[in-house]
């Protein structure tokens, strides 16, 4: 497949500060440029979406004219350092493309965007090979980073990439006052879009002005129209005169120009294939509609023994739940309180939004703030703070939740993106540290982690657990599971199912040995289990979804076996694996042990996580082999 975008409608510019205005030569050029190069944005995310693989395109197209802008003053003045740092991950796509363009990579790369093996991530990861020269992805952490770089590069003038979720994150308040004590030479240009991905940040969060806020740390702050491209120029020329930090906010609809998503939240994912076509059949682009319209998703509806055909989501499925659980309450605003962190989408809180927006708040893109909100709403007696966000993210809330802990909160936290499984945003988002939540002390620490196998474990999970006292986390993964069934047929969690705290569930017996499984690994390793019981070899599955409660009656069940085998997608070095094994031994079993789990780095694509971390069903069965 050739690139149907012809890229040679691109001609590099040069600018220098010298120069105080756009030639008309180069307004004209520079004007053709930012048209193929968010032409081609457009079609290489909507040709991943057609893979399934996502892409966000908004972001990206957004920012085209200021990066080829500080682009052409890289190419003038070795002074400004020739990266693009940018602290919102999901405009990746044009650090691809603009390394296509300075020649570091393919052109033919672009066509494999979030692919397997491909290095097309769906956040920045470094790779100064292919011309990415920064790992990014979590939002507000990077300006501190950048700040350390121009620490380390007195002589240079620093970029960075800003938008206007990234800058809600706290951490960038902080990152904005050392920028101003210590007169760092870093240029923040700010697409100030009004959108995030659950809605306008003019309407959930009024008052916020990312000018006058950074004004307020002390740093140079103007706004200006970031599609004026001659005013965009200048305003980045008389930045670049300036000794020390300054801030150009660039307002702009979101999309610009791009019919469907112009303006709106669903332009900060990837653009819907239709809505692509469209676009490129207006732009005159036959051969990219050609590609679009005949690529196929893959089918990627494998069947697994044990358990259903039919799935669902737990991450969507968690607010359909509480919403049940709300609607037998008389004033439930009286009692709960679900704050979002502009991820209810991914969460499924979107539907408490919708059926009880008397207990819901868009709280913006703050999960340290969101989560502490929660847990002081909670603290009080008889009231229930609901928190949601990405497992990844629970890295950031380590000390709130301390704080939550020891100020006896009630919380129940969500955090879906669990593991590994189906993450096309790759390492940055991994969701393997679930285990850093339990670190309180003491035998009566409250603080549960639970993890259901599928909707219906959740449901009951959630109606069992609901009005428990403590931190309670909720785990659910990005991909949709199937149901886990009975050895005799029907669901496992249906009717006459009770979900008991703390307690491990027998899901097939076995004699010869235990695998110990839970969430999205769980029917994975049942088809093991029935897979080896074809071949006359009788394990057992033991599914634990409380995972830091030991259960002694189970632990000894597996420990007086010949085998136990802990399979999950939780970090090797953190997760169930480590601690599963320690519990043996301290209670006496020396059983032959193991566990599998994510051990390295990722390689982009959704279903291909897993089996490279190891966790394909040949692994399993491989590592059950050799531990009998």
């Amino acid at each position: 497949m050739k690139f149907p975008i012809d890229l040679s409608v691109y001609k590099q510019l040069v600018f220098t500060t010298d120069q105080k205005e756009l030639g008309v030569a180069q307004r004209e050029q520079l004007k053709k440029n930012i048209e193929v190069v968010r032409d081609s944005i457009i079609f290489f995310t909507a040709l991943a979406n057609c893979k399934g693989l996502g892409g966000h395109t908004g972001g990206a197209y957004d920012i085209v004219p200021e990066v080829l802008i500080m682009d052409g003053f890289m190419k003038g003045d070795d002074r400004f350092h020739p990266v693009f740092f940018d602290e919102a991950g999901h405009r990746v796509a044009l650090q691809y493309i603009m390394a296509v363009l300075n020649g570091y990579a393919d052109v033919s790369s672009l066509l494999h965007y979030r692919e397997f093996e491909k290095g097309l991530y769906g956040h920045p990861e470094r790779d100064d090979q292919r011309g990415v020269f920064f790992s990014s992805g979590r939002l507000g952490h990077l300006w501190s980073y950048v700040n350390g770089v121009a620490e380390a590069l007195t002589d240079k003038v620093l970029f960075l990439l800003g938008s206007d979720g990234s800058q809600q994150e706290g951490n960038d308040a902080e990152a904005a006052r050392y920028a101003v004590a210590r007169n760092l030479n870093i240029k923040l240009i700010i697409d100030d879009n009004d959108v995030t991905i659950a809605g306008n940040p003019s309407t959930y969060m009024q008052g916020f002005d990312i000018a006058k806020t950074l004004a307020g740390q002390g740093m140079a702050a103007n706004a200006g129209d970031g599609e004026d491209v001659d005013d965009l120029f200048a305003r980045i020329r008389e930045s670049l005169l300036h000794d020390g930090p300054v801030a150009l906010v660039n307002k702009r609809k979101m999309a610009i120009g791009v019919p469907g998503i112009e303006g709106l939240p669903k332009g900060h994912d990837v653009i819907p294939v239709d809505m692509a076509i469209a676009y490129l059949e207006s732009k005159g682009y036959p051969e990219a509609v050609l590609i679009l319209q005949d690529m196929d998703k893959p089918n990627n509806g494998d069947e697994y023994l044990g358990s259903t055909k039919e799935t669902a989501k737990c991450r969507d499925d968690f607010g359909k739940i509480i919403c049940e659980i709300l609607g037998q309450m008389d004033k439930p605003e009286d009692s709960v309180i679900v704050v979002d962190s502009d991820l209810e989408g991914s969460c499924g809180l979107h539907h408490i939004r919708k059926n009880y927006p008397q207990v819901y708040v868009s709280g913006g893109i703050m999960e340290r703030n969101n989560f502490s909100v929660a847990a002081g709403f909670g603290s009080v007696s008889g009231k229930q703070g609901i928190y949601g966000t990405f497992s990844a993210f629970q890295e950031m809330v380590i000390s709130e939740i301390t704080m939550a802990r020891l100020n006896r909160a009630n919380v129940i936290a969500h955090f879906s993106h669990a593991g590994v499984d189906d993450m096309a945003d790759n390492t940055s988002h991994f969701g393997i540290n679930n285990f850093f939540a339990d670190h309180g002390l003491g035998a009566d620490d409250t603080t549960r982690l639970y993890f259901p196998a599928d909707a219906l474990q959740l449901k009951a999970m959630l109606e069992t657990t609901f009005n428990d006292e403590g931190l309670r986390f909720i785990y659910t993964t990005r991909s949709a599971t199937p149901f886990i069934e009975k050895k005799t047929g029907g669901r496992f969690f249906e009717q006459g199912y009770s979900f008991i705290p703390g307690k491990d569930e027998i899901i097939r017996e076995g004699t010869a040995g235990y695998i110990v499984s839970y969430g999205e690994m769980l029917y994975r390793c049942l088809h093991v289990v029935e897979l080896l019981a074809g071949e006359g070899i009788d394990i057992g599955l033991i599914n634990k979804p409380t995972l830091n409660v030991i259960d002694r009656e189970m632990l000894a069940r597996v420990g007086n076996t010949k085998m136990a085998l802990v399979v999950e997608t939780q970090n090797v070095k953190t997760g169930l694996g480590i601690r599963y094994g320690t519990w043996l031994l301290e209670n006496g079993f020396t059983t032959n042990y193991g566990y599998l789990g994510t051990h390295r780095e990722g390689q982009g694509g959704l279903t291909e996580q897993i089996p490279y971390q190891g966790l394909a069903i040949e692994d399993i069965l491989a590592k059950v082999r050799t531990l009998l």
